[in-house]
């Protein structure tokens, strides 16, 4: 269990500011270790992002929220890198919330994409500064003096001054302007490249890592809150008399009723406060809540299994036109070859192992809240909307975060803990459950495709239908909102073949149930109507899956081409498997980054699988850390083995039915492959995302390798409870 922490609530800002939780504590490499004493008074900022002090020692702020990718100790290498800084000279700060530290929204994927050349930047202007300095005292000419192993040297006279012995004259200089800074060369680099662990991993493996269910300031209070399990559904009546008997509970609270559109709103119901958590789930057991669905309209009747036929419906018919190039509707009409199936995928659930949590703290000059967020500066506006105040009143602590997948980056839990600390007077503290956390995600959209193609004798593509229909992600902020609308650029208008005729369209699916953004968003859909389509294309064809995207995307030198040949390679694809046994090939691109997966699945005539090897292989474009990028790819493969074999929310009567993971299960350790490989390709180019990538290539490459081996397509998710089985 983890540990609790009762600070009072001054020594605990004190720790924070203090950045004494938060400095680095594992080995980098094989000879540093990251610093852990503190920094001192005399210090000089040259960014906000960046302190050296007088001792030389360097805090580097991270605005970047911690979920296990890494990025908190990814980013801040690249600063160092171009400081030439020792990791055990270094300390780590969290930033709090602050539209200073740019976009904090830790999610899409765009964390070294958004922020590798700012911090490069950040490095280079403060080692020129240095040297400026350095210069200047010993009479110099700058360009004769250089950065290494944090201090400043000047070859021709043997002459070294470390960083803190600077601080004061590089204070009083003017930084340099971008086009005079100097970037050190690939040959260079101490950090880039090369495998780094996460900092905290020691503690978060041993419970002593801070979380927001860990942040206990004094005096406060515990709340779990009944919602009502229809969106839009209001309190009718509330008995709460055997609630108020369980010991440990000391009030019941109403919360105000959400309308529509949600956002990140809190969505209302019934409040138990307690002195700990265990009271108040047991006190919100107790009460008898009779709920008002007329409020929610056709949500009350939302059933998921109708749901999928009226979409399925939906894109059996024309719809928006989001794409056309020439004539894919003649091109269709007589075809040598032909082909059309339709795909559908259900509802998703985040489900990171930490449900969410927060603490609030609300006084005369605003709220101080702790919070297992993504993006701190949602959590400041979506709080300042509630109470009505200014969002620069609003201090939001970001902890770590045990998953996050997208769900914490929407602070409505947060919203929770600042209106019933204000009405309480109190901290208090909001804990979701497991059901909580299933019963009231913002959820990944279900999603029905139509896709039809036509080919010529040679097998080459000449006309592409393809329709969509998944309720929109901007449902949630926008009323009216029923047909996708980004979700398209998402793997499905910018499907990677050459086609002189494409129509690509849209179909309505109003929403009834809060949608957001979930690992790899809309690919994970269209990724897996898209590769299973061309796998069946290149069998009518009669070509090798592998050969026909090859020929199809058109261009050898392409990046899908080429890491679709290097994970090939890397596989032993094509190679001759036992009976009952093969391989299934799917590629896809997001996030700026390309990714290939080669599945070898094993299933018994029974029709049970199993997985003896699973190839991964990515083009990032420039590989920051390749240790964390091995472990995203291989969280990938686990996360989309998931969703594949056992990925399913379901709705009756408007609520939905999963509840924990005995209903909605993930991939257990005895379920995954026998050996997953992650084969990196070495790369310049700009870099690409990690930590969304590797998801959305997984379930088409499985469910390729079933089809070679039943001979049945498989065209909707998750394969639980489809027959497998093969003579």
């Amino acid at each position: 269990m983890t540990p609790q922490i009762a600070l009072h609530r001054r020594d605990f800002l004190r720790a924070v500011l203090a950045g004494s939780g938060l400095v680095l504590a594992s080995r980098v490499g094989t000879s540093h270790v990251w610093a852990q004493s503190q920094a001192d008074p005399t210090t000089w900022s040259p960014d906000i992002f960046l302190t050296i002090d007088s001792t030389g020692l360097l805090t580097i702020i991270t605005h970047r929220s911690e979920m296990g990718t890494g990025i908190r100790t990814t980013l801040p290498l690249v600063l160092a890198e171009e400081l030439d800084a020792l990791v055990d000279r270094i300390v780590l700060e969290q930033a709090i919330g602050d539209a200073r530290y740019g976009d904090q929204n830790t999610d899409g994927s765009n964390s070294i994409r958004g922020f590798y050349k700012s911090m490069r930047t950040i490095g280079a202007s403060a080692r020129n500064l240095l040297e400026r300095a350095a210069a200047e005292r010993w009479k110099v000419d700058p360009s004769e003096c250089s950065v290494r192993e944090h201090a400043v040297h000047h070859v021709a006279s043997g002459q070294s001054i470390g960083f803190g012995d600077l601080v004061a004259d590089a204070a009083k200089l003017e930084p340099a302007k971008k086009k005079e800074l100097r970037y050190k060369s690939p040959e260079e680099w101490r950090y880039v490249g090369q495998p780094t662990k996460i900092y905290d991993l020691h503690d978060m493996t041993v419970g002593k890592a801070t979380f927001a269910a860990d942040v206990t300031p004094a005096g406060c209070v515990y709340a779990v809150i009944a919602r009502s399990p229809v969106l839009g559904g209001r309190v009718a009546k509330v008995d709460d008399a055997e609630a108020l008997k369980v010991p440990g509970v000391t009030s019941i609270q109403r919360l105000p009723e959400a309308s529509a559109p949600y956002a990140f709103k809190a969505l209302g119901g019934v409040a138990v406060i307690a002195r700990h958590t265990h009271a108040a789930i047991r006190g919100r057991d107790a009460l008898v809540i009779e709920w008002d669905n007329a409020p929610a309209g056709d949500n009350a009747q939302y059933d998921s299994d109708a749901y999928r036929t009226q979409l399925e419906a939906a894109v059996r018919a024309p719809g928006k036109s989001v794409r056309s190039q020439g004539d894919a509707a003649a091109a269709l009409k007589s075809p040598t070859k032909r082909l059309e199936r339709d795909y559908y995928l259900p509802l998703l659930a985040h489900a990171p192992m930490e449900p969410p949590a927060a603490v609030a703290i609300t006084g005369e000059d605003g709220v101080e809240l702790w919070a297992c967020t993504q993006n701190p500066q949602a959590v400041q506006a979506a709080v300042a909307e509630a109470l009505e105040i200014a969002p620069e009143k609003v201090i939001c602590h970001v902890t770590l975060l045990g998953g996050g997948f997208g769900r914490k980056s929407k602070p409505d839990y947060c919203v929770e803990a600042a209106l019933l600390s204000r009405e309480l007077k109190v901290p208090v503290k909001v804990v979701w459950t497991r059901e909580d956390d299933l019963r009231h995600d913002y959820y990944h959209a279900c999603d029905a495709m139509h896709l039809e193609a036509g080919l010529d004798a040679e097998g080459n593509l000449v006309g592409w239908l393809g329709r969509s229909a998944c309720p929109p992600i901007m449902s949630t902020f926008q009323a009216g909102m029923e047909s996708p609308g980004m979700e398209l650029g998402m793997g499905f208008t910018n499907m990677p073949y050459a086609c002189e005729n494409i129509a690509i369209e849209a179909c309505d699916a109003p929403p009834h149930v809060r949608i957001g953004w979930l690992r790899s968003v809309a690919n994970v859909f269209h990724a897996f109507g898209v590769s299973s389509f061309s796998d069946e294309l290149a069998q009518l064809a009669g070509r090798d899956a592998l050969e026909w995207v090859t020929q199809s995307v058109g261009n050898p030198e392409h990046r899908l081409v080429k890491i679709s040949q290097f994970c090939a390679e890397k596989a032993g694809y094509g190679q001759e498997q036992p009976r009952g046994q093969a391989q299934g090939f799917a590629v896809h691109a997001s996030f700026g980054s390309y990714v290939a997966v080669v599945a070898t699945v094993a299933l018994s005539k029974e029709g049970k699988l199993s997985f003896p090897r699973v190839d991964i292989a990515i083009d990032c474009g420039l590989a920051i850390n390749p240790d964390r990028i091995r472990a995203q790819m291989e969280g990938s493969v686990i996360f989309g083995l998931s969703l594949t074999l056992q990925g399913a929310i379901t709705a009756k009567d408007g609520a939905i039915v999963q509840g924990n993971f005995d209903t909605y299960p993930v991939q257990r350790m005895s379920e995954t492959p026998a050996a997953i490989h992650v084969h990196i390709l070495p790369s310049d180019q700009k870099s690409g995302g990690v930590g969304e990538p590797g998801v959305p290539p997984v379930a088409p490459a499985v469910c390729n390798a079933i089809a070679r081996i039943t001979g049945k397509r498989i065209t909707h998710l998750p394969l639980t409870g489809q027959d497998l089985s093969w003579s």
